[in-house]
């Protein structure tokens, strides 16, 4: 996981600064575009609405003189849609989580994080039923910072494989939770979760 870098004021509220943190997970034989620049230019297609890979290619090749103005880069072509995809596959996702919460707490005038609120979904598509009848599906559990009006850390699993119980400790484990308020549905109000929380904030 990447370490989370010493921001300066002058550092907190620029996103490049935090993604060059980020060690580059692929081999650097045929490297043509920058992690940090790639990662950039996928935040800012999906921002834009762009959500799949091809979108990002697409949205590559629509600034990519933009972009060489603003970023200082001299890119004569754009990153085609499987240099996104093979980026992607190969990234560091909770160094990535890790540094992107970093970059939104480091913001200026933002407070510490004053509550967590835990979300539980069902990803569309994912239902289908087991050898014994049972419904399985994919799950994801995002936290939601009410001071930062974003989610700051989120996690899948399988329904078969484990629960929300088991997802929502492991997000708590990567955040800071001191003088934190966690809030989430009664299922997570039980002695054994609480006691082997790292937070000593309350649940409800």
């Amino acid at each position: 996981m990447a370490s989370q870098p010493a921001a300066t004021p002058a550092d907190a509220s620029d996103l490049i600064y935090f993604l060059k943190a980020l060690p580059d997970c692929r081999m650097r034989r045929g490297i043509r575009f920058p992690q940090w620049w790639m990662l950039l230019v996928a935040i800012l297609a999906i921002l834009s609405g762009q959500g799949s890979l091809v979108g990002m290619e697409r949205f590559a090749k629509r600034h990519r003189l933009t972009l060489n103005k603003l970023l200082g880069t001299d890119f004569g072509k754009s990153p085609s849609d499987s240099t996104f995809r093979l980026l992607l596959a190969q990234l560091d996702v909770a160094g990535f989580e890790s540094l992107l919460r970093g970059w939104m707490t480091a913001q200026p005038g933002v407070a510490e994080l004053d509550t967590l609120v835990c979300d539980g979904k069902t990803l569309r598509g994912s239902i289908a039923e087991t050898d014994s009848g049972a419904m399985k599906f994919i799950a994801q559990v995002s936290l939601y910072s009410e001071t930062l009006g974003v989610a700051i850390a989120q996690t899948t699993y399988a329904t078969d494989a484990s629960g929300e119980i088991q997802a929502l400790r492991q997000l708590l484990e990567a955040v800071e939770l001191e003088g934190v308020l966690v809030q989430a549905d009664a299922l997570h109000a039980n002695r054994p979760f609480s006691f082997t929380s790292p937070s000593a904030a309350p649940t409800s």
